[in-house]
């Protein structure tokens, strides 16, 4: 049995509305166990006997699509993997900064969104590499209008990348095992 995290992309916001009940619910229906839902950003945590990562994440788009009838897109970790992304975190937490993870299922669209990091102004905002993962740190103040905001939203991210606040993490990872 593996616990899994599925961070989901999109969901209570711009009107793709799921409440965490019925999300879980969806979950569960797949035969996972231990279901837990973190916030309203999309974030399942659950236990499977699946071992095929690849498998799991397309049954459970599929699940999404058809029960919330969206587009569904799901970034699958193991709490493993997580909690590496989270101890690895390279930068400074500082006051008036947010701090993100930037998780992707394709290497490819992260690395096109690294490419971009070094025209980025450091006074703002700062991005680097990790194993699968990109680490993103943003001024408060320039927060979602930022060059690599503006970038990551693009539309041919939006089906393999999602990012995390550094706390958000953290409570998924408060989690009992």
């Amino acid at each position: 049995m593996t616990r899994y995290i599925a961070l989901l992309r999109g969901i209570n916001v711009g009107g793709i509305n799921i409440t965490m009940a019925a999300l879980a619910e969806t979950v569960r229906a797949l035969g996972h166990t231990d279901v837990k839902t973190v916030l309203a950003s999309g974030n399942v945590v659950f236990t499977s006997d699946q071992t095929d990562a690849a498998a799991l994440k397309s049954g459970l788009e599929h699940a999404l699509t058809e029960a919330f009838g969206y587009e569904a897109w799901v970034v699958l970790l193991d709490r493993t993997d997580l909690a590496v992304a989270v101890d690895d975190y390279p930068f400074d937490e500082r006051d008036g900064w947010h701090s993100y993870v930037m998780f992707g299922s394709d290497p490819d669209r992260l690395d096109e969104l690294m490419r971009a990091a070094p025209d980025l102004d450091p006074a703002d905002e700062q991005v680097r590499r990790g194993a699968g993962v990109l680490y993103w740190q943003v001024r408060r103040e320039v927060g979602i209008k930022s060059p690599f905001s503006s970038l990551a939203a693009k539309a041919r991210f939006k089906s393999s990348t999602t990012n995390r606040n550094l706390r958000t993490l953290r409570k998924i990872l408060d989690l009992p095992a």
